[in-house]
């Protein structure tokens, strides 16, 4: 294998302060210093002004960080702020305890050694040092044996997939950095799952004299059974080939349907002037005789030296090398997984009764035999996995964006490696709501907090359509009724209710997975259960009975109560999905049905105008409603138990998300569902009565996801309207999901500065001594409704695609006269740019770097006299429209600009 040179850490930290500077050159930032109010405390503006990426921690902000490591919906195991492996949740299960109980390792550490020349040769644990408190039943106790000498400190520097740790350390005669990451490779979801974590350590030696230096890694067997004291059934194998050496790790003795039967792989590429070594196991012994032994020989003279023939089961794989003065080496180490035995039992999901214990499995083990195929796999193929990777890292690192809108989408793709999603042995994709310490939280492809996320529809659309075959197939009634958590296995049983919010999202998500590709043989396929969930609204007692355009029915929703009555929540959602059914009811032909949809929109349309709007933002009419007047499968368990009277409602307070509907109609290029005048008065209404710039004086008895100094944006404000006297639950929370998908409605509605400022105050919160800045929380850790940040990173590119009529359109919602930008549709991704052209003309390029794009027009910004229009080394016929300051470039034919190809485009003023 060729070697791999990793990302220094002088090139990350270049990037980092080059994306500041590109949004300042944008003069973006001014702007958003005027819309801040002079009340706001100064670290909240500085979150906003000094906002970076990738992002930079160091100190006492490491004592939080988990990167996750593995692919996408495949298990992961966290790369800590210092260096050290934590939260191992490869078990199928999460895994959230760094006192590595339950399934973690007791020890899993790297460690260096290092001679220069005949100087006293120096050994350390390949950590930063442990951070405070120390306090514990028997102080830090023995796990990672903590009480052996660690590296001065550490600087970790993360843009997800990617992330790198420069350690410092005064005796240490070389420096050593850390590049970790798994593939993640956009709309390529075999090669992006891949159960597999990448470790690679750069050791450089700046003496004049030469360098010995060795890096071992040592990790227990983690396929525990058995109670203390009977005989270790576990098995550490030694393997090798030309491209990897090091350890297979079982246990033969578990059942073969056991959910942690499985193996693990420790390995070491194998690369020129590199010598491996391995133990199977440490020294056995009693007490703590083991690791002492093991740091013995190591620390002694860099090496292994003989295998103990009495091992206990913590294997080692070391790599060493001599270095010449100034020169550099890699060591790269893989740990690869493979445990088949997924049940809906074992990681929290519900199931249909009696089936808990069914095998649905993992999709990633249809594809490896085991652990060690895997990690073989990864070798053999990680120079294209690599390029793959950077490719779409550095696209996306380059986009001149506001450092905050990167940051926070990118951090928030790392929900996707969390045990937060998993890929079935059949393929198809699946994601709690978030998990709690041990267990999935909130089963089910929740319809109602998936439709926040758009990450899956543009990095992954098979993801995307996966949902929607969940949500439209068996989770659907004949009636039509959606019912918003899909148990495993499918088609045995169905959850108990439907959610009209989640409901018309799916609608909504539908239409947008199919507006990205074009495909009309899907939609044609889906069309028919899309009918079905639309025309549901009209049951007898349902949520449009009447077919008004209004839902004035009971609206079980995502604050997991109902609305009684017409509410902005539920009723502009439904707007939503009424267009995206007009859009796809004429697409299909149906044009009697796409007729009744417009009429139904514009009739709920002038309605909510009229009728909810106060004159500032929209508010709920409450109704009551008797049992008998409500349909089936509309009411849940925890809202209102007099429904004639019901308790949890919004009433007069201004809700975060009264324009969700209207923010999935701006991704998917909808339009206006409400009065724009209206919308942007609810957007600043929000601004005022919700963003709260401090939490010190916010009283709130529920969850607390922040707290004291932090701003915020509260779910609900009463400050204009009078509070129920029980208003719904969460109201007084604070959800980074709502207020991602709130702050793209601003970048939508022309309010940037204020959008871009929620995202770095969201940002701020998760500075790494407060909390985890890869994993925003909600209920449970890696919650998915935050993957609406990707939404703002749309938004603000203003990179459009309808697949259908095969139109691309790239118009920027920042200054762009130089301008680059990361874009993908349905069938392809890649990156435009906008440069200056001659006498004040416009020079476009769009390229594409992964997949291929039908193209039939082209709409950018930029007007002027003359146009040219060139693919492939040639001028293409086309014309060109101009209306204000853009042009539509219409080809004569359509376009297949295919991989690694680019059309341009030049204004001539």
């Amino acid at each position: 294998m060729a070697k791999h040179d990793p990302l220094p850490r002088r090139i990350f930290l270049k990037q980092a302060a080059g994306a500041i500077g590109a949004v300042s050159q944008l003069g973006a930032w001014p702007a958003l210093g005027e819309a801040i109010d002079s009340e706001k405390p100064a670290e909240s503006a500085a979150a906003v002004r000094d906002a970076a990426f990738p992002r930079v921690f160091t100190g006492r902000k490491l004592k939080m960080i988990a990167f996750p490591l593995g692919g996408v919906a495949a298990g992961s195991v966290a790369l800590g702020g210092r260096g050290q492996l934590r939260d191992w949740e490869i078990f199928n299960r999460p895994n959230k305890n760094e006192a590595n109980k339950g399934s973690s390792p007791a020890y899993a550490f790297a460690s260096v050694w290092a001679q220069a020349g005949d100087a006293k040769p120096i050994a350390r644990v390949l950590e930063a040092r442990i951070l405070p408190p120390y306090e514990g039943q028997d102080g830090l106790g023995s796990n990672n044996a903590p009480g052996l000498s660690r590296l001065d400190a550490a600087t970790f520097t993360g843009g997800y997939p990617l992330a790198h740790i420069a350690f410092e350390d005064r005796t240490l005669p070389v420096t050593v950095e850390l590049e970790a990451f798994s593939p993640f490779i956009p709309h390529e979801p075999d090669d992006s799952g891949l159960p597999v974590a990448i470790l690679r350590y750069r050791v450089t030696n700046p003496k004049s004299v030469r360098a010995k230096v060795s890096i071992a890694w040592s990790l227990e067997n983690p396929v525990k059974s058995g109670a203390p004291g009977d005989p270790d059934p576990r098995q550490n194998t030694y393997q090798s080939n030309a491209r990897i050496s090091g350890l297979t790790m079982s246990n033969p003795a578990l059942p073969e349907s056991d959910p942690m039967r499985g193996t693990m792989a420790l390995v070491a590429m194998m690369q020129p002037g590199v010598r491996v070594q391995h133990w199977r196991g440490w020294p056995q012994g009693r007490w703590w005789n083991s690791p002492m032994l093991f740091w013995d020989a190591f620390s002694a003279g860099g090496e292994l030296g003989p295998e103990p023939e009495a091992r206990d089961a913590i294997g080692v794989v070391l790599q060493s090398a001599t270095l010449a003065p100034r020169q550099s080496q890699t060591f790269t180490f893989l740990l690869a997984w493979h445990f088949p035995n997924r049940t809906p039992e074992w990681c929290g999901w519900d199931a249909p009764k009696g089936k808990g214990g069914t095998r649905i499995g993992n999709y990633y083990a249809t594809h490896f035999d085991d652990a060690w195929a895997a990690a073989d796999y990864t070798a053999q193929h990680l120079d294209s996995l690599e390029r793959r990777t950077r490719l779409f890292a550095d696209a996306f690192r380059e986009s001149t964006l506001p450092a905050a809108v990167k940051e926070a989408a990118s951090a928030n793709l790392s929900t996707l490696a969390s045990t937060t999603c998993f890929r079935t042995a059949d393929g198809e994709f699946h994601g709690f709501e978030g998990v709690d310490d041990t267990r999935g939280c909130c089963f089910g492809n929740c319809t109602h907090v998936w439709n926040y996320e758009t990450a899956t529809a543009f990095l992954f659309p098979s993801y995307a359509r996966s949902l929607r075959k969940a949500a439209f197939g068996y989770s659907m009634d004949d009636a039509g009724a959606m019912r918003f958590r899909q148990l495993l296995p499918d088609g045995y049983d169905r959850f108990g209710w439907a959610a009209a919010d989640g409901q018309m999202g799916q609608i909504l998500h539908a239409y947008l997975d199919w507006k990205l590709t074009g495909d009309d043989g899907w939609l044609r396929e889906l069309w028919p259960r899309v009918k079905k969930a639309i025309e549901f609204a009209w049951v007898p007692g349902g949520w449009d009975a009447n077919r008004d355009g209004v839902m004035e029915g009971v609206q079980h929703n995502t604050y997991d109560v109902e609305f009684y009555g017409p509410n902005p929540l539920c009723g502009i959602y439904y707007l939503g999905a009424l267009r995206a059914c007009e859009e796809m009811a004429r697409r299909m032909g149906d044009t009697a049905s796409a007729a009744e949809y417009h009429r139904l929109f514009a009739e709920g349309n002038r309605w909510m105008d009229a009728n909810l709007f106060n004159g500032q933002y929209y508010v709920q009419q409450v109704h009551g409603y008797r049992n008998d007047q409500i349909a089936p499968h509309l009411r849940g368990d925890f809202g209102a138990m007099d429904p004639e009277h019901p308790e949890y409602q919004v009433g007069d307070g201004c809700l975060i998300d009264q324009l969700l509907g209207q923010y999935l109609a701006d991704v998917a290029g909808l339009g206006e569902l409400v009065s724009r005048k209206n919308m942007a008065s609810t957007l600043r209404a929000i601004y005022h009565s919700n963003y709260k710039r401090t939490l010190l004086e916010h009283d709130n008895v529920e969850r607390t996801f922040a707290l004291n100094d932090e701003a915020a944006v509260l779910i609900c404000s009463y400050t204009e309207g009078k509070r129920p006297r029980i208003p719904f639950p969460y109201y007084a929370e604070v959800f980074t999901g709502t207020e991602h998908a709130t702050a793209a409605m601003m970048i939508y509605t022309g309010m940037t500065d204020e959008g871009v400022e929620y995202i770095a105050n969201t940002r701020a919160r998760y500075d790494g001594e407060k909390r985890n800045p890869w994993d925003e929380a909600e209920c449970g850790h890696h919650y998915a409704r935050a993957m609406s940040s990707w939404s703002s990173v749309v938004a603000l590119s203003g990179f459009e695609y309808d697949g259908g009529n095969e139109a691309v359109v790239a118009v920027p919602r920042l200054p762009h006269r130089a301008f680059r930008s990361f874009w993908a549709s349905g069938t392809a991704w890649g990156e435009f740019t906008y440069a200056p052209g001659a006498r004040g003309g416009t020079f476009f390029t769009l390229r594409v770097l992964t997949g291929e794009l039908r193209c039939r027009s082209v709409e950018i910004t930029g007007s002027g006299a003359a146009t040219v229009l060139r693919a492939g080394g040639r001028e293409i016929a086309h014309t060109a429209t101009q209306h204000g300051s853009r042009t539509r470039f219409i080809m004569q034919q359509p376009l297949l600009i295919a991989e690694a190809s680019e059309i341009r485009i030049e204004v001539r003023a």
